[in-house]
């Protein structure tokens, strides 16, 4: 099996920030992040193993700045390592002010997801190896 690029498993989800995501300040719940952040990470999991992928661990969340209501959401993940049933996600999460049109990095995470069969037991044969360094921007 040849190891797959970065690239292979990149995923954009965006997102916007509605009141009903917020806490009293206005201000994006942290669980609501970490459930977007989820999806995203399954999803590039998914992309480079070609299996259901389950959450085996969030290693890593920084949370470097609020994200409004009213702001656009985006994330960014793709996977930078695999091993033999597992692959570890990196994200990036920027937040986009609509009238000012500027765009700041506001979370960075690392999980890790371990690919199952339909029996759900881990599967061996889905995490093949990537090609570059953890952390490296696979575009």
């Amino acid at each position: 099996m040849q190891p797959k690029r970065p690239r292979e498993s990149f995923t954009v989800l965006t997102e916007m920030v509605f009141p009903n995501h917020a806490n009293a300040l206005g201000n994006l719940m942290g669980g609501q992040l970490l459930y977007w952040m989820d999806i995203a990470a399954a999803i590039a999991a998914y992309r480079h193993s070609q299996r259901v992928c389950v959450t085996a661990a969030v290693d890593y969340v920084s949370f470097r700045s609020a994200i409004r209501v009213g702001e656009l959401l985006t994330i960014e993940a793709y996977v930078t390592r695999a091993f033999h049933t597992s692959m570890e996600v990196y994200l990036r999460v920027y937040a986009q002010s609509l009238p000012t049109n500027e765009k700041r990095l506001s979370n960075e995470a690392y999980y890790t997801f371990v690919a199952i069969d339909q029996s759900g037991c881990p599967y061996s044969g889905a995490a093949r190896r990537t090609r570059n360094r953890r952390g490296k921007a696979p575009v």
